[in-house]
């Protein structure tokens, strides 16, 4: 039987030998990290640790990095280095950069990373709520989906034809597909399957909400990725059924495998998040071209990709 191709759309690499600086791995904890204790992750990852993770049956054609919170001064740092790795060691084949979308220079940091071959596009979060019940004090703050300020970054991307890597827990979706309508040509793909940390009934539903007003929007794709949450236990046969649900909710050629690695290590191993996902392409059955799709071509479409069978 041949390999199954795969892309994995989402993961970091870090050294920690001064090349990039990374205040979060390598100077005071952050108390608020939204798994708990991440000490297991604070040493160096590489495209030879990640490549020893991918199981039998499987070749990694490629990989997306995307921006992995180092100093925010010169986000163009992280994108030389990450664009000298791949010349030494063949990945990543893509990733996505940062910019300080509310700042004057942001025009600076997007063309200083468009340099790179490599550079696809930018994750900016915005100012967002740690839970639900806080949504309301976020409304409107500086740096909000409701600050013009800051969403004029969205239109810098489309402006470039960069894309947008949207990451807001699941009460703020409905906000970004509004913001959204600004940039109508934007192309953007949610982070870690539209963030549902919150696993009640009610915030169940509000995560779909959320998700079919994002997947009204043609140009928006999700990764399958990251159920780690604050307000629930790992749970995988739960985790299994909201990818089933996503998969169903996008259409699989929206649909991009993602590991979130070594972040994501934390809660799972690489082949069993794989295998999850897996299951949750069969659970869908959303047709004999859903394998494909999911775990290599939708990769290959929204991050434009070059699809020979990319590092082999």
């Amino acid at each position: 039987m041949s390999e199954q191709l795969l892309i994995d759309s989402h993961h970091h690499f870090w050294a920690l030998d001064g090349s990039v600086h990374y205040p979060w791995l390598e100077d005071e904890i952050d108390d608020h990290f939204f798994l708990g204790d991440y000490a297991p992750i604070r040493r160096p990852f590489l495209p030879a640790d990640l490549r020893a993770l991918v199981p039998p049956g499987y070749r990694l054609a490629g990989t997306v990095h995307c921006e992995a919170e180092a100093a925010r001064r010169e986000p163009e740092v992280e994108t030389r280095w990450l664009t000298q790795l791949a010349e030494q060691q063949g990945l990543p084949v893509a990733l996505v950069g940062w910019a300080a979308f509310a700042d004057p220079g942001c025009e600076t940091q997007l063309d200083r990373q468009r340099e790179s071959p490599l550079f696809r596009g930018v994750r900016a979060k915005p100012v967002t709520a740690a839970r639900p019940d806080q949504y309301a004090a976020t409304l409107g703050a500086p740096g909000s989906l409701q600050d013009s300020g800051w969403t004029r970054g969205l239109r810098l991307l489309e402006d470039r034809e960069l894309s947008w890597d949207l990451r807001v827990p699941a009460w703020h979706l409905a906000d970004a597909a509004r913001a959204l309508e600004e940039t109508p040509s934007l192309r953007v793909i949610l982070n870690h399957t539209g963030l549902p940390w919150d696993r009640s009934e009610a915030g169940l539903e509000h995560w779909r909400e959320g998700m079919r007003a994002l997947a009204a929007n043609p140009n928006v794709a999700v990764k399958l990725s990251e159920l780690g949450s604050p307000m629930a236990a790992w749970d995988e046969q739960r985790n299994i059924a909201l990818l089933a649900e996503t998969i169903d909710i996008f259409g699989p050629e929206r649909c991009l495998f993602a590991s979130n690695f070594p972040v994501t290590g934390l809660n799972v191993s690489y082949a069993t998040w794989l295998a999850m996902v897996e299951q949750a392409i069969a659970d869908a059955d959303a047709g004999p071209g859903a394998r494909q799709a999911v775990l290599h071509d939708s990769a290959v479409h929204w991050y434009r990709l070059p699809d020979p069978r990319i590092t082999g």
